[in-house]
């Protein structure tokens, strides 16, 4: 059973056959969306049809876009923990604060999310070839999925993109190429080599169902707080698919009857040497105009231009949410924090949304008793290069004493 009936533009809405490949709006060349028989769906389905599934994304199959489950490309990605950080709580006077841990994913990111959808629908579909952009994470992801998926990939990334990326990508055996550049920069070499070779191409949100992989984190939300949002979402945004696919998931969970009308209140938070959205946000603007000189530490926020700010923009306002940009000594210092205070290692990203949340505090932006989500988008073990420690060596017995702690 599958209840995907057809692509809709969220721009001009103009509608698509789900039946072949596409990538944005052929008429304006904004986002495409999949759209599902809801009425249908919630004639036939209950909250209680997928309780017991298997615990991955793929619980919500029907509405997801692979009609045909032989399709389905999974390396057991989703259902990742949402673990509560009482420490960090009591510290900033909360009272329930969570982090939802995608970097217990398979290639230890979120991006599996996407990239199980995204290949899963080409395969489907007949692609022979895929192809993206990345600043690291969504690389390793695509590189995995399609080698199980027996599909070559081309991939290009910022030579400075995190080592254990460009080794994932080594190892799944991808048509890796590095650029003196930016994610913007790699993208212009993808969507060049798409036209002329036949790939296709995966960049964020230019084709239809990395979007559907990431709105799972909405349908997961829900069922672990047993049916109902969080007050606050605080959401590392660089391509910003992770924000968009919630605010659909969100709208596609009241159509069911699965949830009411009340949203999170979702807050972006960008690097501040990166922050295109934040100013666009903050202007009031629609669109975000491309950031110069783009620097951070965190790969994923290192995103100078999205094709989705619309739709970004669009959730921030409509959820009465916000939009935070910190330094990089800020991520530095709270990546520590995080793991010293609650054991989280969590990576550049991740620990952003950490420090947004104690300028909310700081701010007077949240009561107390406010349920709060933090996202953690990835492992902090696969950013070891960025953390340099300088740590004492001991090479005798008798310079114990010299050892700190008890």
């Amino acid at each position: 059973m599958n209840y995907l009936h057809h692509l809709e533009c969220t721009s001009c809405g103009a509608t698509y056959t789900p039946g072949t490949l596409h990538t944005v709006c052929s008429t304006c060349g904004k986002v495409l969306y999949p759209r599902y028989d809801l009425d249908r769906a919630k004639s036939e389905m209950t909250r209680d049809t997928i309780s017991g599934r298997v615990p991955s994304m793929w619980r919500y199959h029907e509405l997801m876009p692979v009609v045909d489950p032989a399709n389905i490309v999974t390396l057991g990605e989703g259902m990742t923990p949402l673990l509560p950080i009482p420490r960090v709580a009591k510290r900033l006077g909360l009272r329930r604060v969570y982090v939802k841990d995608e970097g217990l994913n398979p290639t230890g990111s979120f991006k599996a999310r996407g990239l199980s959808a995204a290949v899963s629908k080409a395969k489907e579909l007949g692609a022979a070839a895929a192809a993206l952009p990345s600043a690291g994470n969504a690389a390793a992801a695509a590189a995995a999925y399609c080698a199980r998926a027996e599909m070559d990939c081309y991939i290009v990334m910022p030579v400075d993109a995190p080592d254990a990326c460009k080794a994932e990508c080594d190892v799944y055996g991808s048509h890796t190429y590095l650029i003196r550049g930016l994610i913007n920069d790699a993208g212009k070499i993808i969507r060049e080599g798409s036209q002329q070779r036949g790939w296709f191409d995966m960049s964020t949100l230019k084709e239809p169902y990395r979007v559907e992989g990431k709105k799972t984190l909405g349908y997961e939300l829900a069922e672990q707080l047993g049916w109902t949002l969080p007050d606050v979402i605080v959401y590392p945004t660089g391509g910003g698919t992770g924000i968009v696919g919630m605010w659909k998931a969100f709208a596609e969970m009241q159509a069911l009857g699965w949830i009411g009308a009340r949203r999170p209140r979702m807050v972006i938070v960008q690097a501040a040497g990166c922050a295109p959205m934040i100013r666009a946000h903050k202007a009031g603007q629609n669109h975000a105009d491309a950031w110069e000189n783009a620097q951070t530490i965190a790969a994923g926020l290192r995103v100078p231009l999205a094709i989705g700010d619309y739709l970004i923009l669009q959730a921030v306002r409509d959820s009465g949410g916000d939009a935070y940009a910190v330094t990089d000594e800020q991520i530095v210092a709270d990546m520590r924090e995080l793991a010293q205070a609650d054991g989280l290692f969590a990576c550049p990203e991740g620990a952003a949304t950490y420090s947004a949340l104690k300028a909310m505090v700081w701010e007077k932006k949240i009561a107390p008793d406010e349920r709060v989500v933090l996202f953690n988008t990835g492992a902090g073990l696969k950013y070891v290069d960025q953390l340099k420690p300088e740590l004492p060596i001991v090479d005798a017995v008798h310079q114990i004493a010299a050892m700190r702690g008890p």
